[in-house]
């Protein structure tokens, strides 16, 4: 019977996730447009253009998920996290990664618990992997624009140099620069070619790229613009500030990498170690929540583990 349980929620749930997943044909087809695009293009920046009067994308296709996410002022958080993420998928996809998880997790503890109810009782400390996966996304591509950045600003440096004014740099930029910052160039410069003021399109880039170095270059540009003076120069700096600063930023994350790893082995060791007992043999290690003074020794311990993770946490967080 359990078996029959299992297939039978092992098929709804591939059934779900092949509809859910599967990629509209209206996207597969302005992706190909837009790669025949990109070979024909005209070789003039001033001729091209992107047509920025699209309908907004919603960030779900469940009508009732959209209006509560509306409701609750998330929409846009999300939409943006998702964007800064560089994932292309909807927010039902994410729900259903993580109920996936939920589930395959549940129904490999049952197999040892005997019982559906305790085993989705503790399995839900994997519905939060999909998002800490796209978080951990989220980080790795902002990283990589603070890496490129420097090269960014010295190759807009030699642009403003030779001549070129400030957009159609940026312009170049866009065409040059690999993903994700020429991503992030393209977007400014057509935003400023369909009629978007400098202070505006430069505040969009910061926005989509939280990067501390992105925002110390959109504040040398728009303070530039107020005041005067010699952009290439005040670029130049910038480029030299913020290459200082990510080396700076390694050298200190090798620094700290023993404490890192040190501060995960003891939050994470004392949950594995119980799983694998648990597996090995229940009985024995069952005795900290059945007896009154194995609570208070499980409760203790989780406590000090939790406080000691953010010590270490604390003690290995060196902000530059």
């Amino acid at each position: 019977m359990l078996l029959v349980i299992i297939a039978i929620f092992t098929g709804v749930f591939a059934i779900a996730a092949a509809l859910l997943l599967k990629p509209e044909r209206s996207k597969e087809i302005e992706r190909r447009l837009l790669a025949l695009e990109s070979e024909i293009a005209p070789a003039s920046l001033a001729e091209l253009a992107t047509d920025v009067r699209k309908k907004e994308v919603p960030l779900s296709r469940i009508q009732w998920l959209e209006q509560f996410l509306i409701k609750l002022n998330l929409r846009a958080r999300f939409f943006l996290l998702l964007y800064q993420a560089g994932v292309a998928c909807s927010l039902e996809n994410l729900l259903l990664a993580a109920v996936g998880c939920w589930a395959s997790v549940a129904i490999l503890l049952s197999f040892r618990t005997g019982s559906f109810l305790i085993s989705f009782g503790i399995a839900a400390f994997a519905l939060p992997a999909p998002f800490v996966w796209l978080r951990r996304t989220r980080a790795k591509r902002l990283s990589k624009i603070e890496q490129q950045l420097p090269e960014a600003l010295d190759m807009l440096v030699s642009a403003l140099r030779v001549g070129h004014s400030m957009m159609t740099a940026i312009g170049y930029l866009g065409k040059e620069m690999a993903e994700p910052l020429g991503a992030e160039f393209r977007k400014c410069f057509e935003e400023q070619n369909y009629g978007t003021d400098l202070r505006t399109a430069m505040t969009n880039i910061a926005e989509r790229a939280p990067v501390q170095d992105v925002r110390i270059f959109v504040a040398a540009i728009l303070i530039q613009k107020e005041s005067g003076g010699n952009l290439a120069e005040v670029l130049e700096k910038v480029a030299q500030t913020n290459r200082e600063r990510f080396r700076l930023k390694k050298q200190i994350s090798v620094h700290t990498a023993q404490g890192r790893a040190t501060g995960m082995v003891l939050a994470l060791m004392p949950a594995i170690l119980g799983c694998l007992m648990y597996l090995v043999h229940p009985e024995g290690i069952s005795v900290l929540w059945t007896t009154d003074i194995g609570l208070k020794l499980l409760y203790s311990a989780t406590g000090m583990t939790f406080v000691g993770g953010l010590i270490i946490r604390q003690i290995v967080r060196i902000r530059v």
